[in-house]
């Protein structure tokens, strides 16, 4: 789950601080092209203002998923505010997939080592924190070193060291994804964090960061607002007042805000968004919704029978009629999904002669029951299967109750599996307890996105990485399905212990062949990253004729857009 941010009204799969995104080191741009978006999206018009000068209106943005706000900008926390990784703090360098390019933020350049066992970053001169403060190399090792103590990962690194305006980071074993992994990591100030007796519990209610917009000018339960920050080191491109977000507990208050134009920007789902957003002002009103989103899964628990059994996952796939789930549960925004797993972000990475023999990601349910009837689950003279030790073959599918879309991605798929004598109960609770049973292993099955990184190796370690596995009780961050493959191991260190474009492609096909053997996941749909805005008041906004970024609010391009956006002046 995620953080993120794919944009759908659900919690994110958020890793505090830890913005992933692993990476080729060599060859990032050339395999991590744009794809054509699934949809038409609706093209800006040639459409002026209506004559008022928005200098000091701040930007307008909902989240449909808190209905009310606590003062944490504590960018370790989950519970953080938005905008907290976003406007308040920064990283050194901001990958998009929808451009392909790599712009250098906080550091200006870097060099890999020729063995594939450092990285050393140019930390950008002259940048301050809000509070004066200048930004030095020794805020990076800090923040590394924080994030270790505090929340682990980076295994691979052994030192971090500064000298020069320059911060090394040394490994203890060639790992390409490092540049991206590292590079698109926040910096946090260490006069501040250094003070702070329990930085995983602070709410750091007065934040200090190097971000445009770090300044708490108003906070309430239902509504906050950023301000500039004065020692912002691009200040030419602090062209918005501000920034204002607004609470609501699900999709239908947050598309209500949009259809009336109380928001300029959201990033939700939005059934029928032509009838319903755009034509209440086309000249103003767009949207975009490339396909470089995260793959949306149907997950289900491999520590359970009888999802551990590969011949029924397998089974359950093919009783999915993903036409019909994208049509009803997507409004027909997205199309379906193949066995390789991989969504739009990795066109490139496919192996096309593996998807075009797909079979167990196809609707064919006379083939999903004779693998059930071969593999022992029979059914009874009512039609309705049994598992092997005769009790019936049901189980929960859970999803967030504020979630529209994937409720209905949840009923059709129940509907669906009624043809194959298996009963599916759409468990709909809140997403905190949805989430939880995901962690602690003890849920049935759900719906999840998946890691989406300029290159797929993080999504390969999270279906199939024996290193991502959790026990049932002990709290996972990935990898809910609880599936792991030795050899999945053995072709991640292949991938990440090279920077050779045809090794590492070749170990990222044979990742596709065992997802297609063992089907971890199911997967449904390359899932769109949404995005729609009024540019009433803002213009300079992204789209499919200058796909500088995607339109989310809450991933590390988001920034991109705040300075990027200018407010019309009549």
């Amino acid at each position: 789950m995620k953080r993120k941010r794919t944009i759908m009204s659900r919690p994110q799969r958020w890793k505090p601080l830890r913005l992933a995104a692993a990476a080729l080191v060599t060859g990032a741009l050339a395999l991590a092209g744009c794809s054509q978006p699934a949809t038409q999206p609706s093209s800006p018009a040639a459409g002026g203002g209506d004559g008022k000068d928005y200098s000091d209106t701040p930007l307008t943005l909902p989240r449909e998923d808190m209905g009310t706000f606590t003062r944490n900008f504590n960018p370790f926390s989950p519970n953080a505010a938005p905008m907290t990784q976003q406007a308040i703090y920064e990283p050194l360098l901001i990958f998009s997939a929808t451009s392909g390019q790599t712009t250098p933020w906080l550091a200006t350049e870097w060099k890999v080592g020729t063995d594939g066992k450092s990285v050393e970053f140019t930390i950008r001169p002259g940048v301050k924190w809000s509070d004066g403060e200048p930004l030095t190399a020794d805020d990076v090792v800090y923040t590394f070193e924080l994030q270790k103590k505090l929340l682990g990962g980076y295994e691979y690194v052994d030192k971090v060291s500064a000298a020069d305006g320059k911060v090394t980071f040394s490994f203890n074993k060639p790992y390409s994804p490092a540049l991206f992994e590292i590079g698109q990591h926040i910096i946090i100030p260490k006069h501040i964090w250094s003070e702070i007796k329990d930085p995983a519990k602070a709410t750091n209610e007065k934040p200090v960061g190097s971000g445009p917009y770090t300044e708490i000018t108003r906070f309430a339960a239902q509504a906050f607002e950023l301000g500039k920050n004065s020692n912002y080191w691009q200040p030419d491109k602090q062209k918005i007042a501000g920034i204002k977000m607004l609470a609501f507990s699900g999709n239908d208050g947050a598309n209500l805000a949009a259809v009336n134009g109380d928001v300029d920007w959201t990033d939700q789902f939005m059934p029928n968004i032509e009838k319903t957003f755009v034509s209440k002002d086309p000249a103003h009103r767009h949207y975009w919704f490339p396909p470089t989103g995260s793959m949306i899964n149907w997950q289900l628990n491999t520590t359970k029978a009888p999802f551990n059994d590969p011949v029924v996952r397998k089974a359950l796939s093919m009783a999915v009629d993903r036409d019909q789930v994208t049509k009803i549960g997507m409004n027909g925004y997205t199309g379906p999904a193949d066995c390789t797993g991989l969504s739009g972000s990795y066109e490139k990475w496919k192996d096309t002669a593996l998807r075009d023999k797909c079979e167990w990601t196809k609707l064919n349910v006379e083939q999903a029951n004779q693998m059930l009837d071969q593999a022992g689950y029979t059914k009874d003279a009512d039609g309705k299967r049994k598992l092997k030790d005769g009790k019936p073959f049901e189980f929960k599918f859970s999803v967030g109750a504020t979630s529209s879309d994937w409720l209905s991605v949840a009923n059709v798929i129940a509907q669906n599996m009624d043809a194959i004598g298996v009963t599916v109960k759409v468990d709909s609770p809140d997403w905190a307890q949805v989430v939880a049973g995901y962690e602690q292993g003890d849920f049935d099955s759900g719906i999840v996105w998946s890691p989406n990184d300029p290159a797929p190796y993080k999504y390969f370690a999270a279906m199939m990485s024996t290193r991502t596995v959790k026990p049932v009780g002990k709290k996972a961050t990935e990898n809910y399905q609880r599936f792991g493959d030795p050899r999945a191991d053995a072709l991640l260190d292949k991938f990440s212990g090279t920077s050779d474009e045809a090794a590492q492609k070749d170990a990222i096909n044979q990742l596709q062949q065992l997802f297609d053997e063992n089907a971890p996941v199911i997967p449904l749909f390359p899932g769109p990253e949404w995005g729609a805005y009024n540019d009433l008041r803002f213009t300079g906004w992204p789209n499919e004729q200058n796909p500088y970024a995607s339109l989310s609010a809450r991933s590390v391009q988001t920034v991109l857009i705040l300075t990027s956006l200018e407010p019309r002046k009549g």
